[in-house]
């Protein structure tokens, strides 16, 4: 009498060697941001005046300043978007420190997040299927 046995299938983490590229590759990614956010910093601490060695309080041609101010806001949205970038690169760096067994694990659905979408996307939170519910729900 043969009795039958149900095991439940634990679900497997990640291997050591992936969670060393995977951290490697957030590194690489913060690395890269924060450079970026520095080149940003000295685009924001410079002034029109300083910029091309007149150090006279007088403006530029009223088109230039318009000039001036659309760079000044394009080089800021472009710097918040770098420090949301790095932002996701930090909390992904933590979650790998603190619980590695669930890094690469879906928030939503717990499933694996394929191994493509975290090469492609070490950050990432959420599987593809679950990525693009969300993503279904914004635009509704």
């Amino acid at each position: 009498m043969a009795t039958a046995t149900t095991t439940t299938k634990k679900p497997k983490s990640l291997s050591k060697k992936m969670l060393d590229h995977f951290e490697k590759r957030l590194m690489d990614e913060r690395k890269r941001a924060v450079k970026e956010l520095g080149h940003y910093d000295d685009t924001f601490g410079s002034t029109p005046q300083g910029a091309d060695g007149d150090l006279s309080a007088y403006s530029f041609h009223m088109a230039d300043q318009g000039t001036d101010a659309m760079e000044r806001e394009k080089a800021f949205l472009f710097a918040s978007q770098e420090g949301r970038f790095l932002w996701h690169i930090d909390e992904a760096l933590r979650r790998l420190y603190r619980s590695p067994a669930r890094f690469g694990k879906c928030h939503s659905c717990e499933k694996e997040i394929a191994f493509e979408r975290l090469d492609a996307l070490p950050h990432a939170r959420y599987c593809i299927d679950c990525k693009q519910r969300e993503e279904d729900g914004k635009k509704a």
